[in-house]
């Protein structure tokens, strides 16, 4: 059985940073949502969590394309518990935006 080239990067990143493959999905999301989140003109958290779910969900197929390629079958457990590993502090931080913004302009502080 041969390694993919996307299974050969990310044994590297796990092997320089000496993190588990659950700690790095943890801090691509904190470090992709945060950037996001910092960059956009207006706070909107849940665009950025959009974005942290749609990278998530793309490495995720690759994973599956290579699951299908060298097991036979998708390990599709596995593929959600890297997205829910990753959305999990994003999503903290954008309930939290929401109640606080909630609790500051009210409950239709969405409404222009």
């Amino acid at each position: 059985m041969e390694t993919s080239t996307a299974q050969a990067i990310k044994l590297a990143i796990v092997s320089v940073t000496g993190l588990s493959k659950d700690a790095l999905h943890i801090y691509f999301g904190m470090v992709v949502f945060v950037a996001l989140a910092a960059i956009s003109k207006q706070p909107k958290p849940y665009l950025a969590w959009s974005c942290v779910l749609a990278l998530a969900c793309m490495g995720e197929i690759v994973d599956g394309w290579d699951d299908l390629h060298s097991l036979g079958y998708w390990r599709w457990q596995a593929s959600l518990h890297d997205v829910l590993n990753t959305l999990f502090w994003p999503s903290v931080l954008t309930l939290l935006w929401y109640l606080r913004s909630r609790a500051k302009h009210g409950p239709n502080f969405t409404k222009k």
